[in-house]
């Protein structure tokens, strides 16, 4: 909920500080005193387009902040704001509240900060979303939109309709991917058979190639060896000879080897200790020597004696390059093209066997979709009947007691330009990404006459009773957001707008409800009562700033309200007697 907002350099108001609290609190104040600004603060820390002509004259700029706290008894709220703190790298405060910030410039340009950090405005929507819905008249001008209107049924019936919605939508994705892939390869099955015919060439010739990976590298070092072949003989058929003694040499002695062993044999013939304690070093000298002579051996012979290796070498080395001039830089990267091109290759059978399968795969595809928009369709207009019953039964208490409302459900017929019609029980229907189906308000406002669609049927204060007993019906399994009503009994009157009081306090058992009001009979319910005064410093500069009024102040803003009798005691008497029967409708409720 919002404990706590703070508006710098909006509008009227200057600096103002409100603290918010459980249970309904209303707003009240003369007319341009600046309760407009509370609400259209509320709406830039829901993310709302930035105006800079709400910037107050001669600030360089206007600052709204928010605290929020989220209900534990409000799973979902709480995970939705965690996910979008945690997305953004915001923290909560220590007492563990969050806190917005939203900054509008006199040049037009926003900022938003949340949690401590900068944020884009939208991630302030995100934030606020499940937290705040502010409701004002434009809300109730929304309420007239089919899409809106199918929203509040969803929103109503959502154990109902919630799954089965979910399912259509899987479903109709699927046959829409399934679909477009048909229409795209049978509009360029020509320019997909060629395509097909290219990569099939292509990867003929690399499979005859076969190249493995890395070899083009291995080729490369092999080839500088062969090219050295007689040179590395020679230099190590020396060295070999040089330490062993040249195997045809008839002389004895002629090798390193030799020449050590003679040596170690002459120092142990020796008597003197002191000589023969060389030997074991000659030793270590002979054992390295004879490794050296065993490897030279070794890599002599593994040195090619086929002349004809490096020009094998040299043949192979030519047919990879002729790989890597055309499909990549190296012989991995021809690999992993050949890789690509035969799963490309897989989707581009464009064969009249390949259509024909394709096309089975759309229609089933098809009957997926027309089952669960059937479902779907089904379940809505179940929910319709229990939904116009329970705002209508709303509307009875409202002082609209004759007025009923018909939730009516149908299909919508698919454009001559439907890029996607979906043919269901005979009829070509728009498969949106929401149904089949578009659902109609319709009211009937009194006993006999005749039900019409909202925007023709409703005035003003007609509609704002609508919305509220529609509120009332919806928030019934929502608990614990901030639900704000900008003159939702504007047009009302009389013991309509007692109603509309019950029924807000009702409300606010459930939620946080803050309510901008003209009306007295709306006031009396309050659990907390704001105000917005309007000053002038003498010098034409009008201020305002918002403060809770205690009882006794109550009572001389409810008498003010009253056609203006805050100074009469007939007037004082009246309001306490409205805050009074507030109290046993209250209870009553």
């Amino acid at each position: 909920m919002l404990t706590e907002i703070r508006i710098d350099g909006l509008g009227v108001i200057s600096t103002a500080t409100a603290q918010f609290h459980e249970g309904l609190t209303v707003l009240t104040g003369e007319t341009g005193a600046g309760k407009t600004m509370v609400v259209t603060s509320l709406h830039l820390l829901s993310g709302a387009r930035a105006d800079a002509g709400r910037v107050r004259l001669g600030a360089e700029r206007a600052v709204v902040e928010g605290r929020f706290t989220v209900d534990e008894v409000n799973t979902t709220a709480q995970k939705q704001v965690q996910e979008v703190l945690e997305s953004a790298a915001a923290e909560p405060d220590d007492d563990g509240s969050i806190i917005a910030i939203r900054t509008v410039g006199s040049d037009g340009r926003s900022r938003a900060h949340l949690g401590g950090r900068g944020v884009p405005a939208s991630v302030l929507a995100d934030f606020t979303a499940p937290l705040l819905t502010v409701h004002g008249q434009n809300d109730q001008l929304r309420l007239q939109r089919p899409d809106q209107q199918l929203s509040a049924l969803d929103q109503f019936a959502a154990d109902a309709v919630g799954s089965l919605l979910r399912k259509y939508q899987v479903q109709r994705r699927s046959w829409l991917d399934a679909r477009n892939e048909l229409l795209e390869r049978t509009a360029r099955s020509r320019e997909l058979a060629l395509e097909a015919d290219r990569l099939k060439y292509s990867l003929s010739e690399i499979d005859a190639i076969a190249p493995e990976p890395g070899e083009d590298e291995r080729i490369v070092d092999e080839v500088r060896r062969l090219s050295d072949l007689d040179s590395l003989r020679e230099a190590a058929a020396v060295a070999h000879d040089a330490l062993a003694g040249p195997a045809d040499s008839p002389e004895e002695g002629s090798g390193a080897l030799e020449l050590l062993g003679a040596a170690r044999a002459r120092i142990e013939s020796a008597h003197d200790p002191a000589l023969t304690a060389l030997g074991p070093r000659l030793g270590e000298a002979i054992a390295v020597v004879v490794d050296l002579t065993t490897e030279l051996s070794g890599y002599l012979s593994d040195l090619p004696s086929d002349p004809g290796a490096l020009d094998s070498l040299l043949t192979r080395q030519a047919e990879l390059k002729s790989l890597t001039r055309k499909y990549a830089p190296d012989i991995d990267g021809v690999i992993a093209w050949a890789e690509e091109a035969r799963a490309r290759l897989g989707s581009l059978d464009v064969s009249e066997e390949a259509l024909a399968a394709l096309a089975t795969e759309v229609d089933i595809a098809a009957d997926r979709v027309r089952e669960a928009a059937r479902k779907l369709t089904a379940a809505r207009t179940k929910s319709a009947g229990k939904l116009a019953a329970a705002v209508s039964a709303e509307l009875g208490g409202l002082a609209m007691g004759k007025a009923k409302l018909e939730v009516v459900v149908r299909p919508v017929p698919a454009s001559p330009q439907d890029s996607a019609p979906l043919t269901v029980d005979g009829q070509e229907l728009h498969a949106g990404s929401t149904g089949v189906d578009e659902v109609e308000f319709r009211l009937s406002a009194h006993s006999g006459a005749q039900s019409l669609p909202l925007s023709k049927s409703a005035s003003g204060g007609e509609l704002s009773r609508v919305m509220l007993a529609l509120e009332v019906v919806l928030a019934s399994s929502d608990h614990g957001a901030t639900m704000v009503f900008d003159e939702v009994d504007a047009g009302v009157g009389g013991r309509a707008a007692v109603e509309i009081g019950r029924r807000l306090a009702r409300l606010a058992r459930t939620h946080q409800v803050i309510v901008v009001t003209h009306l007295p009979q709306v006031a009396a319910f309050a659990d907390t009562h704001l105000v917005v005064d309007k000053s002038d410093d003498g010098k034409g500069k009008v201020n305002s700033g918002v403060r809770a009024l205690t009882k006794d102040e109550r009572v001389i803003e409810l008498a003010r309200m009253l056609a203006g009798l805050d100074d009469t005691e007939t007037g004082r008497a009246h309001a306490e007697e409205l805050l009074a029967t507030a109290r046993a409708e209250r209870a009553l409720a």
